[in-house]
């Protein structure tokens, strides 16, 4: 025993021994190391100089948008001459529409047919950005909330046409409220009061009438992956997997069949989030109505209604086009149904001026009834143009070659390239025999147009690609020529 604590003590002196030896040394070499390290600092000239990357476009005015065009705008004629070579009626059918306008100065340039009602497809989508917009301002956000009544919650739908079950992936824009946390922030508020089963009702009050448009069907719409029956209450879309669970991610190109009762099947995604943060759902969701003045357990908003509307317009999203409307329709007393809807937004369009032929009959442009004139699509673009807080819109076309469905493969749009390449900014538009396109471009003097192209009687539904090509190159056209 002595001997090991003899042992256990040579062996710690010498370890102290040794500890102080490394520590003298470590002190000796310490200034000239600290010497050596050299403090980064900033240099008094740039070390690269980056050339050019894109060709600067005039100096703005006007409406803030436009160039400042020297050159004299293009002529009716020069502009004709373009839309002959590229618009060949074998493609695009008969009854072309077209208006191009001067985004500086407002003048008509060329018109054919301009003032002619024509389907306009998902450029529809302009208006209805331009009356949310206008009506609900562009930092709107829409609220889904959970709400104590007697025996139970009741889940409330507010129209959040984005909202999600679960996170996003980080690098997603906009970022959408979720169940997730709508979840977890009632079962905390429902744990608070000591409850730990409740009974789950879900309310989709806040629309009324049909959940389809006139001209819509389940096999043409809902089970091609276009739309769901439009209801309040809703988590990604309705957009479904495989196995027929919500997909939880924005995938526009997702065109399998979506939820026939999305609002069920968010109601049962919610029921499972409860289950997971400790909460029994008592028996299954069901229809319910919350009480006026109910409690408020817990709430999640949506991002502001900027952001949802260039997503909207990136992607072409019929969902999120349909309950803009009825935010609309609801903003201005009028019914949140299709009709009422539809016109609340002519009536906002009215409002501000657009009186030119416009008929609808839904907000997304998906059904064939709808109408509007070419002249119409240029002058919503020039309301949004000259108006500030109606901007959003013009920000959130789609950008040619780059962006949402003017990028190649997202749509039968994506083919516009060379000079027109990042210059062309528009809304596109496309049923089984309906090409359209409407938007901005620079011309090669920096002249900013604004123009809509109406094909609504492509000769056949196989003819569609060869109808949305020849529109890219008319607008590509205005890109690359003086036109005059």
């Amino acid at each position: 025993m002595r001997r090991t604590r003899i042992t256990a003590l040579v062996t710690l002196a010498m370890l102290n021994v040794f500890t102080l030896a490394a520590g003298v040394i470590v002190a000796r070499m310490l200034p000239p190391r600290l010497a050596a390290l050299h403090i980064p600092v900033a240099g008094s000239r740039p070390v690269v100089r980056a050339g050019t990357v894109l060709t600067p476009v005039p100096a703005p005015a006007g409406s803030g948008l436009a160039g400042m065009a020297t050159d004299p705008p293009p002529t009716a004629a020069g502009l004709s001459a373009v839309l002959a070579a590229a618009l060949p009626a074998a493609d695009v059918g008969p009854l072309i529409g077209v208006e191009v306008a001067d985004a500086t100065t407002g003048d008509v340039l060329y018109s054919d047919n301009a003032g002619t009602l024509a389907t306009p497809a998902s450029t529809t989508k302009l208006a209805t950005a331009l009356a949310a917009l206008a009506v609900l301002g562009p930092d709107a956000r829409f609220t889904t909330s959970v709400r104590l009544v007697s025996g139970g919650i009741v889940l409330v739908g507010g129209g959040d046409p984005i909202l999600a079950v679960h996170a996003y992936p980080a690098s997603a824009y906009p970022r959408p409220a979720t169940l997730a946390a709508l979840a977890a922030g009632t079962a905390r508020a429902l744990k608070a009061q000591g409850h730990t089963s409740v009974a789950l009702g879900y309310d989709t009050s806040l629309y009324s009438g049909p959940g389809l448009a006139p001209g819509w069907t389940y096999a043409g719409d809902v089970y091609s992956g276009n739309v769901t029956p439009i209801v309040s209450l809703e988590a990604d879309q309705g957009r479904l997997t495989p196995s027929g669970a919500l997909q939880d991610s924005d995938d526009p190109v997702n065109y399998a069949p979506r939820a026939t009762d999305p609002a069920g099947l968010t109601a049962a995604a919610f029921a499972a989030l409860l289950g997971q943060d400790g909460i029994t759902v008592r028996g299954g969701p069901s229809p319910d109505t919350a009480p006026k003045g109910a409690p408020v357990l817990a709430s999640v908003s949506s991002p502001p209604l900027y952001q949802i509307v260039e997503q909207m317009l990136q992607e072409s999203n019929n969902v999120i086009a349909e309950n803009l409307a009825r935010h609309v329709a609801i903003a201005l007393g009028m019914p949140a149904t299709f009709a009422g809807a539809a016109d609340a937004v002519l009536t906002e369009l009215r409002r501000l001026g657009v009186t030119t032929p416009a008929r609808l009959v839904d907000g997304s442009g998906l059904s064939p009834d709808d109408g509007i004139a070419p002249e119409t699509l240029v002058r919503i673009l020039e309301v949004a143009a000259d108006t500030p807080r109606l901007r959003p819109l013009i920000t959130g076309l789609p950008v040619a070659g780059f962006t949402g469905t003017l990028s190649r493969g997202d749509s039968v749009f994506g083919g516009i390239g060379g000079t027109a390449r990042g210059v062309v900014r528009a809304k596109t538009g496309n049923l089984a025999t309906v090409a359209a396109l409407a938007g901005l471009v620079y011309d090669r003097s920096g002249r900013l147009l604004i123009f809509a192209i109406m094909a609504p009687q492509v000769p056949g539904a196989g003819m569609l690609q060869a109808a949305a090509q020849a529109i890219d190159a008319a607008a590509a056209g205005f890109a690359a020529c003086g036109c005059r």
